[in-house]
């Protein structure tokens, strides 16, 4: 092959600081569309989605070649947490948790998790993000740092 080539889908979600309630349904849109353009413009990513709830967020994207996944999501955290808090969108002071979760998805699996992302508000109803975690961690064969 005389280049390289990548596709690998990244399923990510992390949340806020303490899993405080801090994304308000009034600014939860123009943060997405907020992080999918940085992803996008200045880190190579192309988003399929993003969507959450007021104490965390989804997002399926395909990795850059030219950012590792670390460095990624420092930035979008980072870069979006420092965004809010210098807009009028949010009375609070915005926050992050210090990790994330980042998983690798299956093309045939995109579809089943974009699916899942698109439907974050009906699916907490039944379950709380720390669940949702749980749950992961069991999935992936993970364990939590405390």
């Amino acid at each position: 092959m005389s280049h390289s080539l990548l596709k690998i889908w990244i399923h990510g979600l992390f949340g806020t600081k303490d899993r405080t309630a801090l994304i308000s349904s009034e600014f939860e849109k123009e943060l997405y569309n907020h992080i999918k353009q940085k992803l996008e413009n200045e880190l190579d990513c192309k988003v399929r989605i993003i969507n959450g709830t007021s104490d965390h967020i989804h997002i399926l994207f395909l990795l850059s070649p030219n950012f590792s996944i670390g460095d990624i999501f420092k930035n979008i955290k980072g870069e979006s947490s420092h965004w809010l808090n210098q807009s009028s969108l949010t009375k609070y002071k915005f926050a992050w948790q210090t990790g994330y979760g980042a998983f690798s998805v299956s093309e045939s699996m995109v579809k089943k998790v974009e699916r899942y992302i698109h439907n974050q508000k009906e699916h907490h109803k039944k379950m709380t993000y720390e669940e949702e975690v749980k749950l992961f961690l069991k999935k992936y064969e993970l364990k939590s740092n405390p």
